[in-house]
């Protein structure tokens, strides 16, 4: 293999007894069936920044970036489930044959970003049965978009709404911010603010009444500072462990964390120029520097200091703020990741991804052999999709 073939960057994602590989300018999915044979589907991804120069634009691209990554994530995910949960082999074969290429599309520049393209179970709905093949086809992409819908929803809710309200609340009742001097009447009897905003109970006060002024108070809106959005950073962080840890005591869940650490010997092993065997994978590390995890862990860093120099007097506001922001973190966070891409061996890129890495301790597991071979066939299926000195010659004339 040649040095510029080498100098490809690629990336993957575990799925349903398989591994989605990527490279700058292709995808394949390899899938263990039930009968111990390896099924796959690849195909070349367009590039949206052919049509629309908007998407080279910095921090633009990684909001897009992370869209369609989600929506080519989701989709592997579910051909793996059409594949692995099939009930009989002819049905599950010919499901997989009507399966159509996926529409996703690749952005200028993203060969840089290949890696950062890996689903975690609880950001992203793993499927759990096979689909209808007519949703895989037609209605393909209305499936997928449902799915980011829910799952975006899912992650707002959790990532989003539940640490702002909660950070708020610890804010009021620890005394790090004035609650109101809130004044409530029951049955001709008055409570009066405390100290720190502590209100006294009226004697014959109702317990909704008493409820409703408790929740005025905790949630009185705090000037989001550095401090309150480190906690609300901290929060979120704390969520997003649990999650994982929780699932990692899933049995069908540990078999994905085993294809996702297939999955990261695999790319190790084209990176160190080495012939895709499954010999030369299985010495190879499970924890990869530019993993989804690791490019979580710059988001959570990134939106701390972002939030923190936009701010309202208003969770309505702040929370908007919040998901307005969302793909500029998502961009920010992506050129963080592509510039320290550039020098892997750089202090700065192991300082930012080293949670991630350490976090791959949980999100990766040993892979056997046979997982190892399907993870090898999907980068072997995606890489023959890569355009040759030639055709790009061809693309550069035309």
């Amino acid at each position: 293999m040649s040095t510029p073939e080498r100098d490809l960057i690629v990336g993957g994602q575990a799925v349903i007894e398989g591994v989605m590989m990527r490279t700058p300018n292709a995808y394949a999915i390899a899938v263990r069936k039930a009968d111990g044979s390896i099924v796959n589907t690849a195909a070349r991804l367009p590039k949206w920044s052919d049509k629309n120069s908007f998407f080279k634009l910095p921090i633009v691209r990684g909001g897009a970036v992370l869209i369609q990554s989600m929506g080519l994530g989701i989709k592997a995910l579910n051909y793996s489930a059409n594949v692995a949960f099939g009930e009989a082999e002819a049905e599950a074969e010919a499901e997989t044959e009507a399966i159509v290429p996926l529409r996703p599309a690749v952005i200028e520049g993203e060969g840089d970003f290949a890696g950062i393209t890996g689903a975690v179970p609880g950001l992203f709905p793993v499927p759990t049965q096979s689909r209808p093949k007519d949703e895989m086809k037609k209605g393909g992409t209305a499936a997928a978009a449902g799915s980011i819908v829910f799952a975006l929803f899912f992650n707002v809710l959790l990532f989003v709404a539940a640490p702002l309200l909660l950070t708020n609340a610890l804010f009021i009742a620890t005394g790090w911010a004035t609650a109101p001097a809130v004044q409530t009447t029951a049955a001709s009897n008055t409570a009066v603010s405390g100290a720190h905003g502590q209100t006294v109970t009226a004697p014959d006060e109702t317990w909704y009444a008493k409820t409703w002024r408790n929740t005025r108070t905790y949630l009185h809106p705090v000037r989001p500072s550095i401090a309150f959005n480190l906690i609300d950073g901290m929060i979120r962080m704390s969520f997003f462990l649990i999650m994982i840890v929780s699932f990692s005591f899933l049995k069908d869940i540990r078999r994905v964390f085993q294809y996702h650490g297939a999955e990261h010997k695999t790319v190790f092993t084209w990176e160190a120029g080495l012939e895709l065997t499954v010999a030369n994978a299985r010495p190879q590390p499970r924890q990869h520097p530019r993993c989804g995890t690791s490019f979580l862990m710059v988001v959570m860093l990134v939106s701390i200091v972002l939030f923190s120099i936009v701010r309202f007097d208003s969770l309505v506001y702040n929370f908007l703020v919040r998901l307005v922001l969302m793909p500029v973190v998502a961009g920010i966070s992506y050129e963080i990741i592509r510039l320290s891409a550039r020098k892997e061996t750089g202090a700065f890129f192991k300082f930012i991804t080293k949670p991630g890495v350490w976090l791959q301790n949980i999100t990766t597991k040993e892979p056997d052999d046979a997982q190892l071979e399907v993870a090898l066939e999907a980068l072997k299926e995606s890489l023959k999709l890569e355009p040759q000195p030639q055709e790009e010659a061809v693309e550069l004339l035309s």
